[in-house]
C-alpha cells in the first residue's frame, strides 16, 4: 500500500502487521481495534492504567494548555478534546477555555462525565451537532489510533473556526525508547516493540510519525505548522504505577526495573523524547475581491 504522507510504496517492517516508508519514515500497523468490546475490556486493568499514566499526563497537559494559549487568537474560547479519556485535559483547560470532550470508550468517558465534566460518548465527528465549530481542537495520544487519519484531519478543517488551532500530542518515531525497542525487535525480542504499538489492547496504534512527516501530512490537509516541541515521556512521579500496569511483574523484578528506569530519567535530556506536540493553524479565509 502507498504511504499516506508521500505516496511512496510501503515496505514490510519488523512484523507481519508492521510496515514503513523508506522515503519519509512513516510507519503503520495493521492492528485491529476493539473499543467497547467486552472481551477487550477484560484485558485491560483501567484502574491500574489510570494510576500509571495520571501524573505524567497531567503535567504534560498543563504544558500543552500553556502552549495553546500562546498561539490562540484573542477572544477564542471554544475547545474540543477528541478522545478525552479520563478528562484530565478538560480539567487542565477549563479555566482558560469553554471545553467539550468526546470519548468513544463508554466506560472511561462515563467516569469522566460522572465527575461533572462535559463529555459526549461516541466518535469524532459523528457526535457533533450541525454547525458546531471550535477555536481549538486537541488530540492527546489519539490521532495515532485513528485508521482514517485523512478523514479526521478533513473533519478538523470543517469544525475549526478561521485561524483556529489543531493541537496534536502523540508518540514520536524518533524517540529514544521507540528506537531502542526497534533494536530489540531486530534482535528477536519483540515485547517492547509490541507494547509501544499497544498490540493486543482495545485501541492499538496504527500510525507512528516523526515531526517532519507529521507536518508534511497535516499540511496536505490545509494547515500550517506554527509550533512543534517535545514533552517528557517519563517523570518520576507515578513511574512505579506505570511500570506495574505495563507488564506482568511483581516483587524484586518490578522494583529492579523501577530503579533502573528512575536512574535513566536525568540522562534522557540528551536524547530525542518519545512524545511530540505540534500546533497547526487553519488559515483565515480572505474575503473575495
Amino acid at each position: 500500500m502507498a504511504c499516506i504522507v508521500c505516496n511512496s510504496p510501503k515496505q514490510t517492517g519488523l512484523a507481519g502487521w508492521h510496515a514503513f516508508c523508506q522515503t519519509c519514515g512513516y510507519e503503520s500497523a495493521a492492528l485491529p481495534g476493539a473499543i467497547n468490546a467486552e472481551h477487550a475490556a477484560a484485558q485491560l486493568n483501567e484502574d491500574a492504567r489510570e494510576a500509571g499514566l495520571k501524573a505524567l499526563r497531567q503535567e504534560n497537559f498543563r504544558d500543552i494548555v500553556q502552549t495553546a494559549l500562546r498561539f490562540v487568537r484573542p477572544g477564542a474560547r471554544r475547545l474540543l478534546d477528541v478522545g478525552s479519556a479520563h478528562g484530565w485535559f478538560l480539567e487542565a483547560a477549563r479555566g482558560h477555555f469553554d471545553v467539550l470532550g468526546i470519548e468513544p470508550d463508554a466506560t472511561v468517558g462515563g467516569r469522566a462525565a460522572a465527575r461533572g465534566l462535559p463529555v459526549r460518548s461516541g466518535f469524532f465527528p459523528d457526535v457533533l451537532q450541525d454547525g458546531e465549530v471550535f477555536d481549538v481542537i486537541v488530540f492527546n495520544d489519539v490521532i495515532e489510533h485513528i485508521p482514517d487519519i485523512g478523514a479526521a484531519l478533513g473533519a478538523c478543517q470543517q469544525r475549526l473556526s478561521d485561524g483556529g488551532l489543531l493541537v496534536l500530542n502523540l508518540p514520536s518515531s524518533k524517540g529514544f525508547f521507540y528506537g531502542l525497542a526497534k533494536v530489540f525487535a531486530k534482535a528477536g525480542w519483540r515485547g517492547p516493540f509490541e507494547r509501544l504499538w499497544q498490540k493486543g489492547l482495545p485501541s492499538p496504534h496504527v500510525h507512528y510519525f516523526g515531526p517532519d512527516n507529521l507536518q508534511r501530512l497535516v499540511a496536505r490537509h490545509g494547515f500550517e505548522c506554527v509550533h512543534t516541541d517535545e514533552l517528557p515521556s517519563l517523570r518520576s512521579k507515578g513511574l512505579l504505577e506505570r511500570i506495574r500496569c505495563a507488564g506482568d511483574m511483581s516483587g524484586p523484578a518490578l522494583y529492579l526495573q523501577y530503579a533502573a528506569v528512575l536512574c535513566t530519567i536525568p540522562l534522557l535530556h540528551a536524547f530525542p523524547s518519545d512524545i511530540i506536540v505540534s500546533v497547526f493553524r487553519k488559515p483565515s479565509q480572505r474575503p473575495a475581491g
